[in-house]
C-alpha cells in the first residue's frame, strides 16, 4: 500500500468518524423520546419536530453553506461544523424546557447541514471513479453506525445517568474528533490525490455553471428518487424505539436496544447493497438504477407485510428485510449523481443531493411520522411507509430511461 493510497484510508477514517459523530447527536434524542415524553408531557408531534428539525436546517442551508465550503476550503469548513454540532449538542444537555432542546437540536441541524454532502465530497475526491457507488454507500453507513451507537449508547446512558448524561458524552466525543481533525487533513494532500493543483491566491480553478446541477432529466430523477426513500429511511430510526417501548412494552434501554439492532442491519444493507451495484454496473452503468428500483419495491412489500402482521418474531424478522434495503438505494443515486456532475462542483452536487434527500426524506419522515402517530396510533402511521418507497422506485424508473444518454452528455 503506497503512503497516498494509506492517507486516502486515513481521511476516508476521520471523515467516517465523524459522521459517526454528526449522527449519533441526531439519534440520541430519539433513544430518549420516551423520558422527554413523561418529563415535558410532549405529543409525538412535538417529539417529531425536534427530530426533524435538524434535517429541516440540513435541508434548507446545505445548499449555501457547500458552495462556502467549496470557496472557503473544505478542511477548515468541516472542522467549524463538528465544533457546532458538538458544542449544540452540550447545549442540549442543559436544556431546562421544550423550548431550550428545540433551540439545541436547531443549532446542531447548523452545524451538520453541509457535512454530509462536503465529507462525502473529500471522500470521493481522493479514490477512483470506479469505487464511487461503494464509497457512497460506505460513507452514508458512517450516518447509520452513528443512528446505532446514539440509539444503543445514548439509551444505554440515559437508562443509567438520565438523559441528559446522554447528550453530554456524545457532544464531547464529537468535540474531540472535531479537534483531530484538522490536525491530520490537509487541504493541499487532499487536492494532490484528486488530482488538481491546489488552490492559490494568484490562480484559482475555473468553477462550472451551477445549471450542471439539473443538467439532465436523470440527475433531477435520482434526487428525487433518492429523497423520497429517504422518507421510511428517516421515519424507522427515529420512531423504532417508540415502537418496541409502546406495542413490545420494552423498557427504554432494551427499547433502544433492539431498534439498534434494526439500525445495524440497515447499514449492512447499505454497505452492501453499494458493493453490489458496483460490481453488477461494472459494464452496465444503468444496472445500478434497475438495483435502485428493486431495492425500493423490496422495501415497500416488506414494510407493508411487517405492519400488518401481530407483534412477534415473524414481525421481527419481515421488517428486517424491509431494514436491509430501505437505505440501499443511496450508493446507486450517489453515484448517479457524482457521475452526472463535474468533479469541481462535487461539493455542490452532493449538497443539492443532500437537500433533496432531506426536503423530501429526512425531515418529513419523522415529523409528519409523528402527526399521524398522532391521529392513528404509531402502528397506522408505520403502515403509510409503503407509499413514498413506492413513489421513489417510479422516479428511478423514469431516470432509467435516459440515463445512458444523460451520461454521455455529462458536463466536464
Amino acid at each position: 500500500m503506497t503512503r497516498a493510497v494509506a492517507y486516502g484510508w486515513i481521511i476516508f477514517a476521520l471523515n467516517f468518524g465523524l459522521l459517526i459523530s454528526d449522527y449519533m447527536a441526531r439519534q440520541v434524542l430519539n433513544a430518549v423520546f420516551p423520558l422527554l415524553k413523561a418529563e415535558w408531557t410532549l405529543s409525538d408531534t412535538k417529539l417529531g419536530v425536534l427530530s426533524g428539525i435538524v434535517a429541516v436546517l440540513v435541508g434548507v442551508l446545505t445548499f449555501p453553506l457547500s458552495l462556502l465550503a467549496d470557496r472557503w476550503g473544505r478542511v477548515r469548513s468541516l472542522f467549524v461544523m463538528a465544533t457546532l454540532w458538538s458544542a449544540a449538542t452540550l447545549f442540549c444537555a442543559a436544556a431546562a424546557s421544550y423550548e431550550h432542546m428545540l433551540i439545541g437540536r436547531a443549532m446542531v441541524g447548523l452545524g451538520e447541514a453541509a457535512y454530509g454532502s462536503v465529507g462525502a465530497a473529500v471522500v470521493i475526491s481522493v479514490f477512483p471513479a470506479r469505487m464511487r457507488a461503494t464509497l457512497s454507500s460506505a460513507f452514508q453507513a458512517g450516518g447509520l453506525v452513528g443512528q446505532i451507537l446514539g440509539v444503543a449508547v445514548g439509551a444505554q446512558i440515559a437508562a443509567d445517568h438520565g438523559w441528559r448524561a446522554a447528550f453530554a458524552a456524545i457532544g464531547l466525543f464529537g468535540l474531540c474528533l472535531a479537534l483531530v481533525y484538522p490536525l491530520i487533513v490537509k487541504e493541499r494532500k487532499i487536492a494532490a490525490l484528486s488530482g488538481c493543483a491546489a488552490h492559490t491566491k494568484d490562480a484559482k480553478p475555473a468553477i462550472p455553471s451551477l445549471r450542471c446541477l439539473f443538467s439532465s432529466n436523470s440527475l433531477r430523477l435520482a434526487y428525487v428518487g433518492s429523497g423520497l426513500q429517504l422518507f421510511a429511511a428517516a421515519a424507522l430510526p427515529a420512531w423504532l424505539p417508540s415502537y418496541f417501548n409502546r406495542y413490545y412494552h420494552l423498557p427504554v434501554g432494551q427499547a433502544g436496544q433492539l431498534a439498534a439492532v434494526f439500525l445495524a442491519t440497515c447499514a449492512s444493507g447499505l454497505v452492501l447493497c453499494g458493493m453490489v451495484t458496483d460490481r453488477a454496473a461494472r459494464n452496465r452503468p444503468d444496472r445500478k438504477i434497475a438495483l435502485a428500483v428493486s431495492y425500493s419495491l423490496i422495501t415497500a412489500v416488506a414494510l407493508a407485510v411487517a405492519f400488518h402482521m401481530p407483534s412477534g418474531l415473524g414481525q421481527l424478522i419481515v421488517l428486517g428485510i424491509a431494514m436491509f434495503f430501505v437505505a440501499g438505494t443511496s450508493g446507486p443515486a450517489g453515484a448517479m449523481v457524482a457521475n452526472l456532475t463535474p468533479v469541481a462542483l462535487h461539493s455542490s452536487a452532493f449538497a443539492t443531493w443532500t437537500l433533496a434527500n432531506n426536503l423530501l426524506g429526512l425531515a418529513p419522515g419523522p415529523i409528519l411520522t409523528g402527526r399521524a402517530a398522532d391521529s392513528m396510533g404509531l402502528l397506522g402511521a408505520f403502515q403509510l411507509l409503503p407509499i413514498p418507497c413506492v413513489l421513489a422506485a417510479a422516479a428511478f424508473a423514469l431516470a432509467r430511461r435516459s440515463y445512458l444518454s444523460d451520461l454521455e452528455q455529462r458536463p466536464t
